[in-house]
């Protein structure tokens, strides 16, 4: 259960719940960005490099089994994660951040803060996936790293391996790896609990995550098939949905079949809160997607959920996702970007593909956001 069973319990943990949900009140629509720290510099998080159109950056990643020690400030990939240039991991040995610097990050924050974006700290993503990282998550020392860097909130991106699903009804469905997240988020959401800590928790929602449930409109055959995350995520933002802030879905690198929009109402129908629609800008890391902008005159509802397992080109663009948001969402759902310096650090887009510019400006002017919709993301280098 996700709550004690005693009413005095209950009611403790009912009045944390919403303190959590007070201490980061969302924006009548977010838009959060991803800010890798990967070939970036702790000097690259300034508000001057970020438009304000961001209401929230996720600084990625830290590591799920990070040993932090509170007030030690060891920001470096070795203790936190973190991979700036600054505090890499190099073929010539770890680089350690100067006391200097890591007044810079909290500075940087801090700054972002002050201007109204709230900086989140990331944990996970896929290369600290890989291996026993979320086995040995340690809540207690990665709410120290939030607290110290200044974040307003906990993002969790688990993407572990090895995850099997039954695909039963909903009453009986369940995968392998379900004990795994729940407890994460049950002792993240403890531990910030027993510190009286104002820190949210959001999670990063994988495509097909609340997928594969048998007798509703996703399960195996009538939407795109074969990820092998699959139905991993709908235990847990079911059961934990009032431990959680928002869902930054992450509606992409599911190929052609997959429809962003059959992807965001998988997860409305489980879960209540603010669900950020995700974009990523091309080359997308699986599938071969390639986002767009323009919509070409598509409806934005058009050939949704027909029991098929149909090709969503003409519906994979940024100008139908906004309108479908608008439309059939709810007045909090808003946008995510992977990631803000995706060109950056990866591969430029191809020709004719939505830029982390153009998408960003195109739903500041029409979902729209709060900020100045002119602002852009720099060209800066890319550092190693």
């Amino acid at each position: 259960m996700p709550f004690p069973s005693s009413s005095l319990a209950a009611l403790g943990a009912a009045v944390f719940a919403a303190t959590v949900h007070a201490a980061t009140p969302a924006a009548p629509r977010m838009y959060v960005g991803y800010a890798g720290s990967w070939n970036t510099s702790i000097a690259d998080l300034v508000p001057a490099n970020i438009p304000n159109y961001f209401t929230h950056v996720n600084l990625a990643f830290a590591r799920p089994d990070t040993r932090y020690v509170k007030g030690s400030h060891a920001f470096d990939q070795s203790v936190a994660g973190f991979e700036f240039v600054e505090g890499a991991s190099t073929s010539n040995g770890q680089r350690l951040l100067t006391p200097q610097q890591a007044q810079a990050l909290r500075s940087n924050i801090a700054a972002l803060k002050a201007r109204g974006t709230q900086v989140w700290l990331s944990v996970g993503g896929w290369a600290y996936s890989r291996g026993s990282e979320w086995a040995n998550f340690d809540a207690a020392r990665v709410v120290d790293l939030a607290q110290d860097l200044g974040a307003s909130g906990v993002d969790i991106d688990w993407e572990a391996e090895g995850s099997r699903c039954n695909k039963l009804d909903a009453a009986s469905f369940g995968c392998n790896t379900d004990g795994q997240i729940v407890g994460i988020i049950d002792r993240l959401h403890d531990e910030i609990g027993a510190r009286g800590a104002r820190l949210g928790i959001s999670v990063a929602g994988w495509s097909t995550g609340a997928y594969y449930v048998r007798g509703t409109p996703f399960e195996e055959g009538k939407v795109q098939s074969g990820s092998p995350f699959g139905g991993v995520m709908y235990t847990v933002v079911k059961t934990r949905a009032s431990k959680l802030s928002h869902v930054n879905l992450m509606s992409y690198d599911g190929g052609d079949t997959y429809d962003p929009r059959e992807g965001y109402e998988s997860y409305r129908a489980i879960f209540p809160g603010p669900i950020n629609v995700g974009m990523e800008i091309a080359p997308e890391g699986a599938g071969d997607a390639t986002l767009r902008i323009p919509a070409h005159g598509v409806a934005p509802d058009a050939d949704m959920l027909t029991g098929r397992n149909n090709v969503a080109t003409p519906y994979y663009n940024v100008e139908t996702l906004v309108n479908y948001v608008k439309a059939k969402g709810k007045p909090n759902d808003g946008f995510m970007l992977w990631q803000i310096w995706k060109q950056r650090v990866h591969q430029p887009a191809p020709a004719g593909a939505a830029t982390e510019n153009s998408a960003g400006q195109f739903v500041c002017r029409n979902l729209p956001l709060k900020g100045d919709c002119r602002q852009t993301i720099p060209a800066l280098p890319k550092l190693q």
